[in-house]
């Protein structure tokens, strides 16, 4: 069966919330997914737990919350990582994990291959701002 990327997305993003609540017991605002030329980037919006808000005021507690969350990801691979696969249908090669001290957003990044250039925007791009700047290309 093929599965339209809208639909992998929407099932990605409800296993990793799932994962997330059942691994950490907090349930992020929201997750993103975003699937593009061999790499699949997942935000989790505010997932942070208000201890670990506290914890990221330090650059030291951030490095320490970043190193636990790459673990807890690179620990659950095997089972969230199978689930990931199944659903899109591509084995995965590599997992980037990172954390924004400021919203509280843990992003996981999915590679299959391709070298990977992450940049964090200061702000949100519209769906019409997006189509409309990728077809000056």
């Amino acid at each position: 069966m093929t599965y339209s990327s809208l639909t992998i997305t929407a099932k990605v993003a409800h296993t990793v919330h799932d994962f997330q609540r059942q691994r950490t017991g907090y349930t992020p605002k929201s997750v993103t997914v975003v699937l593009s030329d061999g790499m699949m980037v997942i935000t989790l919006l505010e997932a942070l737990t208000p201890a670990e808000t506290i914890l990221c005021q330090t650059e030291k507690g951030t490095v320490r919350l970043r190193d636990f969350h790459a673990e807890l990801v690179r620990d659950s691979l095997g089972l969230l990582g199978a689930e990931i696969e199944r659903i899109a249908g591509i084995p995965l090669q590599e997992v980037v994990v990172d954390i924004d001290s400021i919203t509280g957003d843990i992003i996981h990044i999915y590679a299959t291959g391709t070298p990977l250039q992450v940049f964090k925007l200061a702000g949100d791009l519209s769906v019409e701002t997006l189509i409309e700047s990728e077809s000056h290309l």
